[in-house]
């Protein structure tokens, strides 16, 4: 019995189907959401460190034992 014939260009003797092009690549829309995405969290995450504020876990909890505030 004869060996089945080989696809050209495919570069392998082994065999097999017809030769296939590779899958494309990722579409520009996801690649532009990404980053976009990852410029968002990366502002959130600065804004969070930088500003300040009266943000943080101290904030929901109350003064510490035996501190009162002062009216003005």
């Amino acid at each position: 019995m004869a060996d089945p014939p080989h696809s050209p260009g495919t570069g392998n003797d082994i065999g097999g189907g017809p030769y296939r092009e590779p899958p494309p690549g990722t579409p520009r829309w996801v690649k532009v959401f990404g980053l976009i995405a990852l410029v968002v969290l990366v502002l959130f995450v600065v804004v969070l460190l930088i500003g300040g504020g009266e943000h943080g876990p101290g904030r929901h909890s109350g003064p510490p034992p035996g501190v009162t505030h002062k009216q003005p």
